[in-house]
């Protein structure tokens, strides 16, 4: 395929001037949006706290899987996954295989163990089983993760957007966010699931769109795959064990798995969720629900991935310099195979959009439950069902406002979006490590537990802030797949690939993979938490807060101490 100088013109400025369908899609949704919060703001009243952060504990098993994938999907991940594989190969996929494991691991333990706690916040747990400062330690890291990631969360696509179409970014987020903080503080998780629902469905359907009209243009998915393998971009991980090696079978395996515990398992908004299901057996159906869709998305993700070097093949958009960020390809592409047909840009857009409004609604309505059960109910006098009513819409609003504020943050801090990114990641190492202490190692107390995650937050965040800057810095790069523009008809700068000579000056912890930062976090937390355990340890009677498979022993050894000591 080849581009003119006019292709360029109009490839930057076609949806710029997206018609009134278009639009027009994109505000039914947020008015679809809206209007399920005030069905269940007004009309299905959340009489109780319990209905309103939890869907009264018996929401049913399709909308809450549907709703796991939507909450887990970001608009980072829509825009992010196809890049991935247009520039790296299809090693990536494979850590879906990460994700596997961590079904099988939480299904037998974390599930069991909430459930039958009855908890509201994950991290009520961390009290039951240690103390009030280490559930205060793991409350602070979420609430600091999440204030980082929800603006991002939005900027990422707007800024996408604003770049390839001209919509002003300061007059889209704060609609898209008040829409958020509208139905998601009437309507409570009610309101948040379904409307993940029908978010889920746009999303889906516009990914769907995008490559089945793709794979025609191209000339089928047998030119699709040919023109990747010829590049070898359609590859297996390596197995050499290399933690600096981008993605290898055990960094798509090991190091995935911990990422996805620390991202699902630990994480009050994807747990509130299984835990608003009735029963354990639901819950469990529920992981494998939503391991389907995951699976689904990144797969259709990763197609569309290989769709876009397909059609770019010839003539790189990044060389090219036809788009100016890498987050551009995929709304490239839709700009270049669906301009044509009236409203199916806007259904486009509205999908990507509906990945932010339902990680953002998600964040909201969890740090609702956080900010009542961690931060209050322990340190204040309790509250009436009222007043509570009135504290949690409160933080819904509050701290959708505060994130529509950081959107503009975050528009300024330039390459620290990146390092503010992966120091959020990190974060759930350690709480992955003092969740996993408690519920495997019987003989880890309070104090162990908070002195190990503080020593695997300090490390895992100075590991990460360190890749980072070497990275901004020009000194650590990752090797990309070809990429040509031989066949581009215009004129325009070449760009100068500059090789890893430098990469010798940053010291190999470093250099590890970003798959290897929750489990190197959570690994520290472990082993300091182990060392100090030496000192003293006491098993905690109360056999609830231990895997279901542990319990047996623990009974046996009860009655070991009781008979003999």
């Amino acid at each position: 395929m080849s581009y003119t100088e006019s292709d360029i013109a109009s490839a930057r400025l076609s949806f710029q001037y997206l018609s009134w369908v278009d639009y027009s899609i994109f505000m039914v949704m947020l008015s679809v949006c809206g209007g399920i919060g005030i069905y269940f703001g007004f009309v299905k009243r959340q009489m109780s706290t319990n209905d309103y952060l939890m869907g009264g504990r018996n929401m049913k098993l399709v909308p809450i899987c549907f709703s796991l994938v939507a909450s887990f999907i970001s608009g980072i991940s829509l825009l992010g996954t196809p890049t991935e594989i247009y520039l790296y190969g299809t090693s990536y996929v494979f850590s879906i295989i990460g994700a596997l494991i961590m079904s099988f691991i939480i299904t037998t333990t974390f599930i069991p163990v909430f459930h039958e706690l009855q908890l509201t916040s994950a991290y009520e747990y961390l009290e039951l089983r240690y103390d009030k400062r280490t559930r205060v330690f793991g409350s602070v890291i979420f609430s600091v993760y999440l204030l980082s990631w929800l603006p991002i969360v939005i900027y990422v696509p707007a800024l996408a957007f604003n770049q390839v179409t001209g919509v002003n970014i300061h007059v889209v987020s704060p609609i898209v966010c008040l829409v958020c903080i509208f139905y998601t503080s009437l309507g409570g998780l009610k309101a948040v699931v379904w409307t993940d629902v029908i978010q889920t469905v746009v999303m889906f359907g516009a990914m769907i769109i995008v490559i089945i009209k793709g794979t025609i243009i191209v000339g089928g998915i047998e030119e699709v795959f040919d023109k990747n393998w010829m590049t070898n971009r359609i590859e297996f991980p390596s197995f050499n064990f290399d933690l600096t090696e981008r993605h290898t079978i055990w960094s798509v395996t090991i190091g995935s798995t911990f990422y996805w515990i620390g991202n699902i398992a630990v994480n009050q908004s994807m747990m509130q969720r299984f835990l608003a299901l009735s029963d354990v057996r639901r819950s469990k159906w529920a992981v494998w629900g939503f391991l389907f869709g995951v699976f689904l998305i990144v797969f259709i993700c990763s197609y569309s991935g290989l769709l876009a070097y397909a059609r770019y093949y010839k003539c790189d958009p990044l060389n090219s310099k036809l788009v100016v960020a890498k987050d551009q390809l995929l709304p490239l592409l839709v700009m270049d195979i669906l301009s044509e047909w009236k409203g199916m840009p806007g259904v486009f857009v509205a999908g990507v959009f509906s990945a932010a409004l339902s990680s953002l609604s998600t964040g909201l309505n969890s740090m609702a439950a956080v900010v009542l059960e961690d931060f209050w109910k322990p340190f204040f006098r309790k509250l009436s069902q009222k007043q509570t009513q009135i504290l949690v819409r409160a933080v819904v609003v509050i701290l959708g406002c505060v994130c529509v504020g950081l959107v503009f943050v975050v528009e300024k801090l330039g390459s620290v979006l990146q390092l503010t990114m992966s120091l959020s990641s990190a974060s759930m190492g350690p709480l992955a490590g003092i969740f996993l202490m408690g519920l495997f190692l019987p003989f880890i107390n309070g104090v162990s537990a908070l002195t190990g995650g503080i020593s695997g937050l300090i490390v895992a965040w100075w590991v990460a802030a360190q890749s980072q800057l070497a990275q901004s810095r020009g000194l650590l790069r990752f090797n990309e797949k070809e990429r040509y523009t031989f066949n581009c008809t215009y004129d325009f700068e070449a760009v100068t690939h500059i090789t890893n000579d430098d990469e010798g000056e940053v010291p190999y912890i470093y250099r590890i993979s970003y798959l290897w930062f929750t489990a190197l976090g959570c690994s520290v937390t472990v082993i300091v938490g182990c060392l100090i355990s030496l000192r003293s340890s006491k098993v905690k009677n109360d056999h609830r807060l231990y895997a279901p498979f542990l319990r047996s022993w623990l009974k046996k050894e009860v009655l070991f101490f009781i008979l003999f000591i």
